[in-house]
């Protein structure tokens, strides 16, 4: 039983688990800003557009009980193109971002090499031998 609980703790503190656990969070809380962004902002727009057109309560009554609310989905297929729309826009923002980023990190470390190759460099100790060298054989 002990090795089955060092098993799990191990698998549970992975860097893999821990990463997908902050990602699951951050998405959560990504998903409620795209909700109001999708809900405050663009389908408002999208209403003064069409005229404020509500999909939503369009159904197909079948019975007193029971109705095939198709309205309800399209709806719902629109957020997703919405959110799905907003979700891509947002990550190519930051891709391109980050690449401008990663662009001078690489610049930076490009010219630290060039300024090290730059530096004269000391001399060898042969070298320095050889110059002793010289010098006693010039006395």
């Amino acid at each position: 039983m002990k090795k089955f609980f060092e098993e799990f703790k191990a698998f549970a503190m992975k860097g893999n688990v821990v990463d997908m656990a902050v990602g699951v969070i951050i998405g959560g809380a990504f998903g409620k800003i795209v909700s109001s962004l999708v809900a405050d902002i663009i389908t408002p727009l999208i209403g003064i557009l069409t005229g404020n057109v509500d999909l939503s309560s369009l159904k197909i009554v079948l019975s007193e009980e029971n109705a095939i609310n198709y309205g309800a989905f399209i709806q719902n297929v629109i957020d997703f193109v919405i959110i799905a729309l907003s979700i891509f826009v947002m990550i190519k923002v930051v891709n391109k971002v980050s690449a401008k980023v990663n662009a001078k990190k690489i610049a930076e470390e490009e010219a630290k090499k060039a300024e090290e190759a730059a530096k004269p460099k000391p001399p060898t100790t042969e070298e320095l031998l050889a110059d002793i060298l010289a010098e006693l054989k010039s006395k």
